[in-house]
């Protein structure tokens, strides 16, 4: 979510710390659970900042022979960030938590407190907004 390793590393540890310090052994889903403090901690640090940190990043080309594919991936990957970043919040949550994170629908519900069905919607919307978006922008989707 944040895009800054040092900062994830961080916010990762804290995580963790809680966990051991709060966390119940009868806790069912401890997945979500890490999830939610992890983006809490997040959301946190945003308001403490009070501003968006850059999700795009400089790439050096190297020479290797690998370097013409290496600098297309990332060239593909950063249009891919530029249209999550289109998004709003909650639906670009939504695909990172249901692509990225491995949680299920239901999960995901639980974790932003709405319906199923209403994640169901909000992430069917946003891949058909993701993929307008990047069909406008050239980006090859096959």
């Amino acid at each position: 979510m944040c895009q800054e390793q040092a900062l994830a590393e961080d916010l990762t540890q804290e995580t963790f710390l809680k966990a051991l310090l709060s966390l119940s052994e009868s806790h069912t889903n401890m997945k979500a659970w890490l999830y939610m403090v992890a983006r809490n901690l997040y959301l946190n640090h945003l308001k403490k900042e009070k501003a968006r940190l850059p999700l795009d990043t400089q790439t050096q080309p190297t020479d290797s022979p690998n370097a013409l594919s290496q600098l297309i991936r990332e060239e593909q990957n950063a249009q891919l960030i530029r249209a999550m970043n289109q998004l709003s919040w909650q639906k670009r949550e939504i695909l990172q938590l249901q692509y990225f994170g491995g949680f299920s629908q239901k999960e995901i519900a639980a974790i932003l407190h709405l319906t199923p069905g209403n994640v169901r919607v909000l992430a069917l919307r946003a891949r058909r907004e993701l993929k307008e978006y990047l069909e406008a922008n050239d980006y090859d989707i096959s």
